[in-house]
This record gives C-alpha cells, sequence and structure tokens, in this order.
C-alpha cells in the first residue's frame, strides 16, 4: 500500500507539475488550466475521490471497531492498515485537488486535514507498540505478562548453563535494564562456554526476544495511557474537517459546480 501511495503521488506530480509550479496569477493562461483547475473535471475529479476514500476508509473501520461489522471476514489489524492507506491516499488526492492553492474556509478544511494526518501517524506508532492479539485485540497487562516464560529455566534444561552464564541471562533480560550493550557480554560469555555456534545464536534469539517483550511490558501502561490521550485530540480535528468539507460540498452544489454528472 505504501507503493501505490508513493507511485500514486509521483504521477499526479509529474502530471500536473508545469500547471502546480506556475504562480497563481499566470494559471489562467497555461494550456491546460480548465483541467488542472480546482473545478476543473480533473482536479474536482481528484477531490470528489480523495474524500469518498477518506470517508469510507472513516466508516468501515468505525463499524467494524465499535459494531463488529464483518468481524468475522476481515481481522481488525488489516482494517486499520486498509483505513491508514485510504486515509493516506485520500488527502494527497485532495492536496492536488487544490491544485495547492489555499484560501477562506478551505484552508481551515485543509489544515485540519494535515493534522488528522499526521495525528494519525502519531496514533499509528503508539498502536503499534501495544501487543496485541491476531484478531488485533489489545492484550491487557496480564495477558502480556503470561507470554512470559522462565528463560533461564527453558535455558538450563535445555543447554544445562552453570549458574554464572544464567546471572547474565537475567541481568540482560530485567525489564528495567534491557540495554543491548548487555548482549555483547552474553555473548562473549556463551563463547567462553565454547557452546555451537548455533547455539548460541539460538539462545540470543531467544533473549533478545525476550527483551523485547520485557520492554513491551515496561511501555504498555504508558502507550495505553497515551492512546486514550491521542483519541481527544485525533477525533475534534477529524470532525473539524468534516463539517467543513459538508459546507464545502454544499457551496459548491449551490454555485452550480458540477463534474461529469
Amino acid at each position: 500500500m505504501v507503493v501505490i501511495t508513493v507511485i500514486a503521488t509521483a504521477y499526479l506530480a509529474y502530471t500536473g507539475y508545469t500547471y502546480y509550479i506556475t504562480p497563481l496569477e499566470e494559471r489562467f493562461y497555461h494550456l491546460r488550466h480548465t483541467w488542472f483547475k480546482p473545478s476543473g473535471i480533473y482536479g474536482q475529479g481528484l477531490g470528489i475521490i480523495g474524500t469518498l476514500m477518506i470517508l469510507f476508509g472513516v466508516s468501515i473501520y468505525i463499524a467494524r471497531k465499535r459494531y463488529n461489522f464483518l468481524s468475522k471476514k476481515i481481522r481488525l489489524k488489516y482494517l486499520l492498515e486498509f483505513h491508514i492507506f485510504l486515509c493516506t491516499l485520500g488527502p494527497i488526492l485532495i492536496l492536488f485537488h487544490t491544485a495547492f492553492k489555499f484560501g477562506g474556509i478551505v484552508s481551515i478544511a485543509f489544515w485540519s486535514m494535515v493534522a488528522v494526518v499526521l495525528s494519525g501517524v502519531v496514533g499509528r506508532f503508539i498502536y503499534m507498540q501495544i501487543p496485541r492479539t491476531i484478531e488485533g485485540r489489545a492484550l491487557t497487562l496480564r495477558e502480556v505478562k503470561n507470554l512470559k516464560t522462565d528463560l533461564g529455566a527453558v535455558l538450563d534444561e535445555k543447554f544445562n548453563i552453570n549458574n554464572q552464564t544464567l546471572q547474565v541471562i537475567e541481568n540482560v533480560t530485567n525489564a528495567e535494564n534491557t540495554s543491548y550493550k548487555n548482549v555483547r557480554q552474553l555473548k562473549k560469555e556463551l563463547g567462553l562456554k565454547k557452546l555451537p555456534i548455533n547455539d548460541q545464536k539460538y539462545i540470543l534469539k531467544l533473549v533478545r526476544d525476550d527483551m523485547r517483550l520485557s520492554g513491551k511490558i515496561a511501555r504498555l501502561e504508558t502507550m495505553q495511557r497515551l492512546l486514550k490521550y491521542w483519541h481527544v485530540a485525533h477525533l475534534p480535528f477529524a470532525l473539524i474537517m468534516l463539517v467543513i468539507v459538508i459546507i464545502h460540498i454544499a457551496i459548491t452544489v449551490a454555485f452550480g459546480y458540477k463534474w461529469i454528472f
């Protein structure tokens, strides 16, 4: 989806490059002004398609998340990716619809849209920090802690590791001391024990996985709290954008601007 977004943006920029770099007061004389202007067939079409993409992306995600729409057929995490795709590409189409000319109520809608997209990027980052089930449901702190195993016991049983090495492993995987600098110490310790290379790699992989899980446990409550605050910031911008877009469309129709219908 990232590739599609990049290709679409590059195509739009390439297609209208000469028009978009023309000063606003000179665009009327551009050979394709009637095509690229916001009220032109191409320009207006981008605005309509971009708006529909945003509305569909928001609607289907809300329907799935709050009302379990198609919950048995679509996993929430996949729908989130689709929501992000539509609500990223849609604003890009709207940006080209404006022909990079902002003014009046349109500028408020545009900057609200920018705020929604940027806050969505932040929300995406926070969302990814919270461990989830394969269906996309957020795990509770207790569920995440239950994922941890007694790594020392597992390694002792499988490799018969002595207490000194187990202590090093415990220090490395300590939730309050998850520094990857300590991994080098463990790697050196395993080398001194002359364990087979494959066994060393396996142990280091388990340790790194355990460290990542410990880090997620340490961050979980913070990220869940940030996600609540994020909703408070994200929703108002989305509502402002929606209201102004509706006003913009109503004014456009009232003044008789039509597309291909």
